[in-house]
């Protein structure tokens, strides 16, 4: 009897279709109204976001994606396409893989789509989220199982008969393979400079505090990580920092926040900082634009040489990552295969 194939999707946050204020509007819209993301109470929230943020926030964002916007299209999306493609080649003819995301097109029911006419009936949703966080991979969770269950009408029901299983993967922020990716990564990035950093830095997308007081173990997997990291590295505790990055709203954030760092490295004297961002597993607006960019001007505006900072790429399609993907999916699909 044929092996029925596995689907995998290769799950991811969104992104713009298009560097213009009436592309992001929608995709702000949706990001912005998840619960999972911004909890506060709609009767507070969606006035304040229907008016003055969805009015001034698309435009400003739209400017910042035209900078680093490519002849392709949005890099995380390109990026993600090759992500997409090295797992196919390496999974072989026994998996499908496709690219979901949860607000914005390929949308993560699209690909369930795609994989249900094909056939499909066992899916290993795969966030590309290494730590686990409630606004980013529950959020994934959340797009997965309405896709898979169908999503009820106003009067309860639903047409869809039929639901395939579903394996969501663990979280892989201390995986050996996960680490061992990064490392070659960096080795390789490290090679490439003149001169040796004076201080490395590991940026994370940040959370309001009051999300980890309240159980999300995210920062302390990013911890975990970077210790992880740097170990594996050879840095002295001295060399390396962890930072939070992504700040939105007046509400506390788990820190030290990542600008506010960069400012009093230039102060102390740092010279060749060398950021990156373990979280990020594509590069896109929050890594080429905010930290490339926007960090290495606040750098600069304290005093420090711009041209000795570094921002290193994520991993994107190297190929060290894209073979601990494969093996990842390999042992999620135990039993299966």
């Amino acid at each position: 009897m044929k092996q029925e194939k596995i689907g995998v999707i290769l799950a991811q946050i969104g992104t713009p279709s298009e560097p213009t204020a009436k592309a992001v509007r929608p995709y702000l819209k949706r990001f912005l109204s998840d619960r999972r993301i911004v909890d506060y109470h709609p009767l507070l929230w969606q006035p304040l976001l229907q008016g003055v943020i969805l009015t001034v926030r698309p435009k400003r964002s739209a400017k910042l994606y035209k900078e680093i916007w490519t002849e392709q299209g949005s890099p995380l999306r390109v990026y993600l396409h090759k992500q997409q493609v090295g797992l196919q080649e390496r999974l072989g003819e026994g998996f499908r893989v496709e690219v979901g995301m949860a607000y914005s097109e390929p949308s993560i029911e699209q690909a369930m789509r795609v994989l249900e006419n094909e056939g499909i009936t066992r899916i290993i949703i795969m966030p590309l989220f290494p730590q686990y966080s409630s606004t980013t991979t529950a959020s994934v969770y959340d797009e997965a199982c309405f896709a898979a269950l169908g999503r009820r009408s106003a009067s309860g029901s639903t047409a869809k008969r039929f639901v395939p299983t579903l394996r969501f993967v663990d979280a892989y922020y201390n995986h050996p393979g996960y680490i061992a990716a990064m490392k070659h990564h960096l080795e390789q990035q490290l090679k490439s400079l003149q001169s040796p950093p004076d201080k490395f830095i590991l940026t994370f997308h940040g959370i309001p505090q009051r999300y980890a007081d309240t159980g999300d173990p995210y920062p302390d997997q990013c911890l975990e990580t970077a210790e992880l990291l740097a170990r594996e590295m050879g840095w002295a505790r001295d060399q390396w920092g962890i930072v939070y990055q992504s700040r939105f709203g007046r509400e506390p954030w788990v820190g030290p926040a990542t600008f506010d760092v960069l400012g009093d490295l230039a102060r102390q004297g740092v010279k060749r900082p060398f950021l990156f961002a373990p979280g990020f597993a594509t590069d896109c607006l929050e890594t080429l634009h905010e930290i490339g960019v926007e960090g290495r001007e606040v750098f600069e505006n304290a005093g420090g040489p711009g041209e000795l900072y570094t921002m290193a790429p994520c991993l994107n399609d190297q190929a060290t990552w894209l073979d601990f993907l494969t093996e990842y999916v390999r042992s999620n699909a135990q039993g299966w295969v």
